[in-house]
């Protein structure tokens, strides 16, 4: 087994064993030997800036400066530094911005019609009142058009009292329809009864038929038995004649059985009367039935008519619905006819209305108005106006100092030429730039005589609630290992050895005298030459430093 790679792998688990949980004591011996080198380089500098300041550089650590003996144990411990007592004092807080001016209303007036300019041209430079005309066009046939389109209207609004008589008349025919609705539908059941009846006549008609079919066969039966009777009378005749001639039988027999067979003989006709009045029985039942079963037919022919009548009289109601939808149609028509024609008259009135461009608003003209002669299109330029005052001082702020700006709070602005101007926040975006993050504010200053232009640079101060600082000098501040913002103070957390604490701080203001920073208690000893070679927790030897007044 080869043990260089055993050796070094050792090695490395050592080097991280002493920078992950050994950092502190390493970098206390590293100050106490490679440390002395580099803040000697570094302390030669600073000593410069301490002479032109009248202070005290501060020594590295294990100098003589630092009061070394030659101990080395005394420098490794603590390392000099030169402090600054400071008090936080109110200052006005203010919020400086760089920014324009820009005029409170500018406008490029153009056409809404299309025409030839007939108006001298305003020049520019001279100032014109609201409403007053900067161009005016020709009107070409516009004014027959409107003549056109105002008669069109006379002839739409001429047409709604006619369709709406056709509804009225649409709507009387309805009555009458549905009166020939309920007379139709009320012969129905009159046709239904006719027909009940009709039937139950067939009924009667069948069974008379029937009764007078079922006479016949007795009519027929006494028939064939009075005939018996005739053929029996005739033979007893004949015999009663042959007995007489034999002398069996008397004159008295032969004139019964003579009798006998006149009275067989009338019962044959009665037989064959009844019979025949049988047969006529069933003819004129028969006759009955068809009649009967005619009156069905005819009862069901009304029925039909009835209900023809009824789908009839229907159509005629729904032809009389049908025409009142279509004469409303036709109001509607006209009426839309009549919109049409005032939308029309009313295009025609705005369009020779245009013709005539005014100024929305009193102010300066910025360019000539269009010249005489000249052919305006709809969206051509008439002229530019301009309002100057009030003026308006706009500046984007950051946002971090948005929230400290509100409406309402007097504010000023210098001009490059050093006038100062002194006005209002008129107005703060609630919405950023979406590139440089930065919020919109407006300044309104009131501007007599127009003195001040649009688009001139402009220094502006927006003053805030008051807040208390410490006035330090700018080196002084420092940063920390999560790059944070502050300074390192005196501390001696209660040991009685001063030692070396990093303060966080926000900065309010940058100025020539230093910078003004919040954040720090009301009173702190601030390292101002030395603090970027401590950390938290060092030793310190402090040499102070009086405050700048």
């Amino acid at each position: 087994m080869r043990p260089i790679p055993i050796l070094t792998a050792l090695l490395v688990i050592a080097g991280l064993y002493l920078m992950l949980f050994e950092r502190q004591a390493v970098l206390d011996f590293a100050r106490g030997g490679g440390a002395a080198a580099a803040a000697t380089e570094a302390t030669a500098t600073e000593a410069t800036a301490a002479a032109q300041s009248g202070t005290a550089a501060p020594a590295p650590p294990g100098s003589a400066a630092s009061g070394g003996d030659g101990q080395s144990g005394k420098a490794a411990r603590t390392v000099s530094v030169i402090a600054l007592k400071s008090t936080a004092r109110e200052i006005d807080s203010a919020v400086l911005l760089h920014g324009r001016t820009e005029a409170s209303r500018k406008v490029q007036v153009k056409a809404e019609t299309s025409g030839k300019v007939i108006s001298e041209p305003r020049r520019k430079g001279s100032w014109v009142e609201a409403g007053e005309t900067l161009c005016e066009l020709d009107p070409g046939t516009r004014q027959a058009a409107l003549a056109e389109a105002r008669a069109r209207l006379s002839e739409a609004r001429a047409r709604i009292p006619e369709a709406e008589a056709r509804v009225a008349e649409a709507r009387s025919r309805i009555p009458a329809a549905e009166a020939a609705l309920a007379q139709a539908r009320s012969q129905v059941p009159s046709a239904e009864a006719g027909l009940a009846n009709a039937r139950s006549k067939v009924t009667a008609a069948e069974a008379a038929l029937g009764q007078a079919r079922s006479q016949v066969p007795a009519a027929e039966a006494r028939l064939s038995e009075a005939r018996a009777r005739l053929s029996e009378a005739e033979a007893n005749l004949e015999r009663a004649r042959r007995l007489q001639e034999g002398g069996y039988a008397s004159q008295a027999r032969v004139d019964n059985a003579a009798a006998a067979l006149e009275a067989a003989r009338a019962g044959v006709q009665g037989a064959l009367s009844q019979l025949e009045a049988a047969r006529a029985g069933v003819e004129n039942a028969l006759s009955q039935l068809e009649a009967a079963r005619a009156g069905v037919q005819a009862a069901l022919s009304q029925i039909e008519a009835a209900r023809a009548g009824v789908e009839s009289a229907k159509s005629q109601v729904e032809a009389a619905r049908a025409g009142v939808q279509s004469a409303q149609s036709g109001v509607e028509n006209a009426r839309a006819g009549v919109q049409s024609a005032e939308a029309r008259v009313a295009s025609v009135e705005r369009d020779i209305a245009n013709l005539t461009i005014t100024a929305p608003f009193a102010g300066l003209l910025e360019s000539d108005a269009a010249e005489l002669g000249s052919l305006l299109q709809p969206g051509a330029p008439c002229a530019t106006l301009v309002q100057l005052d009030p003026i308006r001082l706009v500046g984007f702020v950051p946002e971090l100092d948005v929230a400290r700006i509100h409406t309402g709070v007097p504010a000023g602005g210098r001009l490059t030429d050093g006038t100062e101007l002194h006005g209002t926040v008129s107005f703060v975006s609630r919405v950023s730039d979406p590139l440089t993050r930065t919020f919109r504010v407006e300044i309104e200053v009131a501007n007599p005589g127009q003195k001040v232009s649009d688009g001139i640079s402009v220094e502006m101060l927006i003053p805030s609630d008051g807040r208390r600082a410490h006035l330090l000098p700018q080196s002084a501040l420092t940063l920390d290992d999560d790059g944070t913002l502050g300074v390192r103070l005196v501390s001696d957390a209660g040991t009685g050895t001063p030692r070396a604490a990093f303060a966080p701080v926000e900065l309010v203001r940058d100025t020539i005298e230093g910078v003004w920073v919040a954040g720090l208690p009301e009173e702190a000893a601030v390292i101002v030459v030395g603090q970027n070679y401590v950390t938290d927790g060092v030793a310190l030897e402090v040499a102070w430093r009086e405050p700048d007044t």
